[in-house]
């Protein structure tokens, strides 16, 4: 098939950066558009426009979309990601779905309609496109606020010309989010009790978005190989394993990138001194600033930063149970994170108990994650699963060197460093226990004191990996032509 084509590609998301953003979905969505786009790819986006989307956006159009026995207008309304590429201007449009019901609200997500909510958001993507006279090749939808696209297209659309072609790709970022709810949603997406199957969208007694997106999207994804594969098993699969092996000759594991303009130490103005893999030696003002900022002493002892949603899945409890022995260790620690109110009372009371090794920032803080990983040493992630992570990539952009459970994406681009080649850009453990946790620590640290050349080389290496968004992209575009092939059953296209 010939992959010299421009495409036209839209791109679905609940959320997306800069507009709005929860968690790494946001930056996903914002950032692989950029790189598809530099590709020569006619890409755009679509996502709801939330009271915190601010501005003014150009109006497009106005349409019904019929909810039930109702009828619910949706605004189209439009705005770009603006960006710079070997040194143009470009934008992306961004198609914001704008209903002051659904989503005039303050927060993003966790309404009781959110059924209801994601149900019009799918609808009305699917009857913007006529209106806007974009007929896409792929609709890349993510997560399951989106999966129901997947199901409209394949069993409402399919039959108006205009949709016949469209082809589906549906990415998990995180299969613990499903979008599973009663029956009655079947009328919120127009559809009848037919589709209350396993076959269709019935899933354990509910009806699943994402079941929706398992079951009919031309090709599904996943955000590293390693969870494609794990989520085919019991412990991952979050009940879905049965269904993604049925499908794995159509399921796909892709690493995220990050942005290498937007994540540049060489000129990234959120960091304290700007520095490159040609003087690491600058990097230790960064520290110094961060340890002031952060309420430490002074010190060439090493700083490992961690931060995360406070959540189990980021092995927390882990991290809880060994820190009195980690306390033991010659380093001091940095933590920046909000979630679950029982380990920010945990931070919080470790923070008091080791004024001195420990500093904490309960909350969410754009500058000061640049800061940490900018003028940390190492960077801890020691996930009990992690589908892929942003954290390891920006780190290791950084120099700052990460600490990983070897899982999910984290398996994918951390390689346990070997002192006694060289090999490797970070440390890594496989067994979920806090004995292996307080053993791998104690390796990067031991190194760190013992090899003060062989660190400094080791940050270098870190540093000039290459996770950028261009290697990714080039694979997507590899999944897009893979699906409309399935859909169309034509090799060229």
């Amino acid at each position: 098939m010939p992959e010299n084509k421009k495409l036209k590609i839209l791109i679905v998301s609940a959320e997306v950066a800069p507009f709005a953003k929860t968690g790494g979905l946001a930056d996903v969505a914002g950032s692989l558009p950029q790189a598809l786009f530099a590709k020569g790819h006619d890409v755009r986006v679509a996502m709801p426009r939330y009271r915190k989307v601010a501005g003014q956006h150009e109006y497009v159009a106005d349409f019904s979309i019929l909810m039930d026995s109702r009828k619910e207008t949706c605004i189209i309304r439009k705005s770009n990601i603006s960006f710079t590429e070997k040194g143009n201007d470009n934008k992306i449009p961004v198609y914001l779905i704008d209903n002051y019901q659904y989503f005039d609200r303050e927060h993003l997500y966790c309404y009781f309609d959110e059924a209801e909510r994601f149900a019009f958001f799918d609808k009305a993507v699917l009857e913007m496109l006529p209106i806007i006279d974009f007929k896409p090749d792929v609709i890349h939808c993510n997560d399951w606020q989106s999966g129901g696209i997947c199901l409209l297209l394949k069993e409402k659309y399919k039959q108006n010309p205009f949709y016949s072609n469209i082809s589906t790709v549906y990415t998990v970022h995180n299969l613990q989010y499903q979008g599973n709810y009663s029956e009655d949603t079947l009328k919120h997406l127009g559809l009848d009790k037919s589709y209350f199957t396993p076959e269709k969208a019935e899933f354990y007694g509910t009806v699943s978005f994402t079941k929706a997106g398992l079951n009919y999207a031309d090709i599904i994804n996943s955000v590293s190989e390693t969870y494609a594969k794990e989520i085919q098993t019991e412990e991952y699969g979050e009940r879905f394993e049965g269904l993604l092996k049925q499908r794995s000759k159509d399921l796909y594991g892709i690493v995220n990138g990050i942005s290498y303009e937007e994540f540049n130490p060489a000129a990234d103005p959120r960091i304290y001194k700007n520095y490159d893999a040609d003087s690491v030696n600058d990097k230790k003002e960064n520290k110094y600033r961060l340890q002031k900022e952060m309420g430490l002493p002074r010190s060439d002892l090493p700083v490992m930063g961690l931060i995360s949603r406070l959540v189990g899945q980021k092995g927390l409890d882990l991290m809880c149970e060994a820190f009195d022995q980690i306390m033991k260790y010659d380093l001091q620690f940095v933590l920046l994170g909000t979630g679950d109110e029982y380990f920010e009372n945990l931070f919080k009371d470790i923070r008091k108990k080791y004024p001195k090794k420990v500093g904490v920032f309960l909350g969410f803080n754009a500058d000061l994650a640049q800061k940490i990983y900018a003028g940390c040493d190492m960077f801890l992630m020691p996930s009990r699963f992690e589908p892929c992570g942003l954290g390891q990539l920006i780190s290791l952009r950084y120099g700052t060197i990460p600490i990983v459970r070897a899982t999910g994406g984290l398996a994918d681009t951390i390689k346990d460093f070997n002192p006694k080649t060289g090999e490797g850009n970070g440390f890594s453990f496989k067994e979920y226990s806090p004995k292996e946790l307080l053993k791998t620590i104690n390796r990067a640290v031991e190194y760190y004191r013992k090899e003060p050349e062989g660190w400094k080389e080791l940050v270098k290496r870190a540093m000039q990996e290459d996770y950028s968004w261009e290697h990714s992209a080039g694979e997507y575009i590899k999944l897009y032509y893979r699906a409309m092939e399935k859909n169309t059953g034509r090799k060229e296209l």
